[in-house]
This record gives C-alpha cells, sequence and structure tokens, in this order.
C-alpha cells in the first residue's frame, strides 16, 4: 500500500516503510487521508522519498524567481548557474543559502552560514534555527549542534517531518480537505503545487482503512 500509494520502487519502500510507519505512529497520523495527505506532501518535498537536502543549484533567472528581493540580480548573476556549469558547486550553493535564509526564523547574519547549516534537510526539509531548534527538543536529539542527522539517519529524517506536520496543525488542514493551505503551511508557498496534487490524488487511491 505504501510503495503504490508514493509511486515508490520497491528498493524505496523497503527503505522507508519502516520507520515512516513508526513516526506516523509517534505523532498520530493514522487516518486515512491524513496519511495520504502526508505521502503526497512530503513526496514533493523529498523528490519522490529520495532527497534529503535541500538543493541551491539555480540558473540566474531560477534564483531571482525563487528568493525574489533576498537574491537581487547583482548577487545572482555571479552565483547561480554559469555557462557550461552543470550544476553550481557545493561552495556557491553555501552562500546561496547563507544569503537567502539569513536573519530569519532564528539564523544570524550571512556571514555565520546558518543558512547553509540550517538549510532543508529531512523528509520535509526542516529550515531554519529555530525549526531545528523545536524538531530537536521533541525528538530528543540536539538538532542545533548536529542538522545533518536529518540527512544521516532515516529514522530522524522520518520523524522530523511527522514532527512538522503535527507541530503545525497540518492534520486539521488534512482533515478539511484545504490542500491549497496546506500546501503553503508545508511549504511557506505553493511551490510544486500540482505534482504535489498529482501525488495526492495517487496516494488516495491506495490509502485505505
Amino acid at each position: 500500500m505504501f510503495r503504490q500509494a508514493g509511486g515508490l520502487s520497491a528498493d524505496l519502500a523497503d527503505r522507508w516503510y519502516p520507520v515512516v510507519s513508526a513516526a506516523l505512529f509517534e505523532f498520530g497520523i493514522v487516518a486515512p487521508h491524513r496519511v495520504a495527505a502526508w505521502i503526497a506532501q512530503v513526496g514533493t518535498e523529498s523528490a519522490g522519498f529520495t532527497r534529503l537536502q535541500e538543493s541551491f543549484d539555480y540558473s540566474v533567472d531560477g534564483l531571482q524567481r525563487t528568493f525574489g528581493a533576498r537574491m537581487p540580480p547583482a548577487l545572482a548573476r555571479p552565483l547561480g548557474r554559469q555557462p557550461g556549469e552543470r550544476s553550481v558547486p557545493a561552495e556557491r550553493q553555501a552562500r546561496i543559502a547563507s544569503i537567502v535564509y539569513a536573519k530569519r526564523f532564528g539564523n544570524g547574519e550571512a556571514s555565520t552560514g546558518d543558512g547553509w547549516r540550517y538549510r532543508g534537510l529531512g523528509l520535509k526539509q526542516i529550515t531554519f534555527a529555530d525549526n531545528y531548534r523545536d524538531c530537536g527538543h521533541a525528538l530528543g536529539v540536539d538538532l542545533v549542534s548536529q542538522p545533518d542527522l536529518l540527512a544521516t539517519d532515516d529514522a530522524l529524517a522520518a520523524r522530523s517531518a511527522a514532527w512538522f506536520w503535527y507541530a503545525k496543525g497540518c492534520s486539521q488542514l488534512a482533515d478539511l480537505g484545504d490542500f491549497e493551505q496546506l500546501t503553503r503551511r508545508i511549504n511557506g508557498g505553493i511551490n510544486g503545487l500540482d505534482d504535489r496534487r498529482q501525488r495526492w490524488l495517487r496516494a488516495q487511491q491506495f490509502i485505505h482503512a
């Protein structure tokens, strides 16, 4: 059921089912319609349960479209993907994150590197120092000093996604069927809304009591 609902390969389903099942139970996400919405939202956030780290591999135009005033043209031009580059090098991706996530939700100035340190990690891609602190407190792990655990420990990657859903009241939005507002709660906007809806429609076909 989980493999079909998420559109996953057998290997991915085998990898994620035990920790996802435990995480959903831990945070009370058990009603079929809630589980279906969770799988859909997390599926988009993690590129189908394959990615546990936020990418900052953006073209120059993509940087400006995505981050607006936080990435003005004078910064976007040298930091975005350059002609001939297959991807933005890790060092520049770190600079991008440090700039666009600076001085927000507990992060320090760009020079501290907090934006990169507390970039999106885990299945939900927990972001910002404040969320790492709160998530770590709930999970009993010091994620402020060890944020990369969300990208290296599958159980924590799944638990952090279930915690966020619970802590931000996402089940109540799923109960209302308000998928767009749920997307805003998860993403901060409606990025990938079409993909999320397609995943939701699929998940609902296979998740049942």
